[in-house]
């Protein structure tokens, strides 16, 4: 089972998220973050596999949030923000989602996370 958080600013993402993961068996929602601190709280006291983690966030953007983590879990990127994909490659994610992004693309990514997680032994 790979547990995952959405951190991301906008309701309407997290509603799509979850409708897309919820038709993949091994995928389990832990918690939603609506901004960078929620998700610190969050990360300081549990474990996830998996974040999928919005760019442009108040206060805190995800990439900055991202550097606060001395050992980040597997990262998906969702935004609307193409631009930033370069940056986001040099902070090791794995995947980067452009919103709005397709059923199939969501799994194209969840499928690459999968492999590296059984690749490195995780989970």
């Amino acid at each position: 089972m790979m547990k995952y958080i959405i951190v991301d600013d906008e309701t309407a993402s997290h509603n799509n998220i979850k409708d897309y993961a919820s038709n993949i068996p091994n995928l389990s929602h832990q918690e939603s973050c609506f901004n960078a601190f929620e998700a610190m709280e969050y990360l300081n006291n549990n474990t996830v596999d998996l974040i999928f983690l919005d760019i442009n966030m108040p206060k805190l953007s995800g990439f900055d949030f991202l550097k606060t983590l001395s050992n980040p879990p597997r990262i998906i990127v969702t935004t609307a923000y193409k631009e930033f994909a370069l940056e986001g490659y040099e902070l090791n994610i794995d995947d980067y989602l452009l919103k709005p992004f397709s059923f199939q693309r969501f799994i194209a990514a969840i499928n690459k996370v999968s492999d590296l997680i059984k690749q490195s032994g995780s989970t």
